[in-house]
């Protein structure tokens, strides 16, 4: 059993999803950084508040400044300003994921083959639109236009 696992862990595919979550979670932290210690802050300065996370509403009475101070005092909050960060953070993530598995599969699907014939002559693959055979260097009729 003990070699069975070996066999699995060291196959290709798993190797490469060990890296994939890897460099998955550095890239989360990455983004979750960029919007809390950047986009967040310009957003909110735009509006004129410096931090979106501080956008709350409390659910229980009494008024506070901050989301830290309501938490102190145990009031119940609707935070939708971290909801927002955290919106934003899936969105920016979610694109970067579509934007390299898009260019994966460009890079993996197979070139169009190219349409070819059999030279009359030798038999060997011409191309369809060649008039003169490569590899025999024999005159071929070229395939005449089907009327539509």
């Amino acid at each position: 059993m003990g070699k069975e696992f070996k066999e699995f862990a060291l196959k290709g595919n798993v190797i490469e999803l060990a890296i994939a979550v890897v460099i998955g979670g550095a890239f989360g932290k990455i983004v979750t950084s960029f919007v809390e210690d950047i986009l967040t802050p310009l957003l909110g300065a735009a509006i004129g508040k410096h931090d979106l996370s501080d956008y709350f509403v409390t659910l229980s009475p009494g008024h506070y400044e901050s989301l830290a101070q309501a938490k102190a005092a145990g009031a119940a909050t609707l935070n939708y300003g971290v909801f927002l960060n955290t919106v934003i953070n899936f969105v920016i993530v979610a694109l970067a994921i579509f934007l390299f598995v898009h260019q994966l599969i460009k890079m993996m699907r197979k070139p169009a083959e190219k349409a070819t014939r059999d030279c009359p002559q030798c038999l060997s693959p011409i191309p369809e639109k060649a008039r003169r055979c490569k590899f025999c260097t024999q005159p071929v009729a070229t395939p005449s236009a089907s009327p539509a």
